[in-house]
């Protein structure tokens, strides 16, 4: 694609656009966008007329924000979408037993981007938001995921690990043991690692060739918090939906774990 003045290309560009959108700037005014994205006032108000045109962005009075077309592209070809729908019911059981905010999450990059989310509005604080994204280490599904991934993704997540909060395990060989013992008993329970008050728990959800590609979570209280119960209800709710992905029960590696 052609490349700007500063050498950006129309791609790059492109997805600073979008990407200035988020939860907390879910509208946006063409000089907030402009500084935003970091683009010159000319480029950005070009490229919005172009977007605007396209639908991939809607005008709303003197605002902007991201077009219903573009979600209609994303979800024709998303690997997460039928994730989604096969986790859903599984994941209304869950916080139907645990009562607290229950989550579903997959690793992108250094992230654990979630993909769905169901709250309560009874529950301990929980900061996780759909199409939100946290940092691997200091979650219950980054960790998770991370235990029963590829060795080398466990060493590249390793050489990178700010603490959040005074729980937060920064130490690569405490972590490494802790990734061991959750390969071994396949939960991982995290306590005030990102909130203080909170403790997230998770398991693995698996592929049809037993690979894990999702975390299943609940972010239930620190103090007297439903940990056992939560387990349960996360192992039950993981094999279902697992097997509604097509999974048989066998793990790629092929290496026993409690599940």
């Amino acid at each position: 694609m052609a490349n700007s003045a500063s050498g950006d290309s129309m791609v790059h560009r492109l997805v600073r656009v979008i990407a200035a959108f988020d939860s907390e700037h879910p509208t946006l005014s063409g000089a907030e966008l402009a500084r935003r994205a970091a683009l010159p006032s000319s480029t950005a108000y070009r490229m919005v007329d172009e977007l605007l045109a396209e639908s991939l962005l809607d005008r709303d009075g003197q605002r902007l924000r991201l077009g219903t077309r573009l979600w209609e592209l994303v979800s024709r070809g998303s690997k997460v979408l039928g994730l989604r729908e096969a986790a859903l019911p599984f994941m209304e059981d869950v916080q139907a037993v645990v009562g607290h905010h229950t989550t579903l999450g997959v690793i992108d990059q250094q992230d654990v981007l979630y993909i769905e989310r169901i709250g309560s509005n009874n529950s301990t604080i929980n900061i996780t938001r759909v199409a939100g994204r946290l940092p691997i280490h200091a979650t219950s599904t980054g960790l998770i995921l991370t235990a029963f991934g590829p060795t080398e993704a466990q060493e590249t997540f390793l050489r990178r690990l700010p603490k959040l909060t005074d729980a937060t395990v920064t130490d690569p060989d405490e972590l490494r043991r802790m990734l061991a013992e959750m390969r071994h008993s396949g939960y991982c329970v995290m306590p005030g690692t990102i909130v203080p008050e909170s403790t997230g728990v998770a398991v693995p959800v698996f592929s049809a060739d037993g690979t894990a590609i999702a975390g299943l979570s609940v972010v239930i209280p620190r103090e007297n918090g439903p940990v056992q119960p939560s387990i349960t209800a996360l192992r039950t709710a993981a094999r279902g939906i697992s097997r509604a992905l097509g999974w048989d029960g066998t793990l790629r590696d092929a290496i026993r774990r409690s599940l």
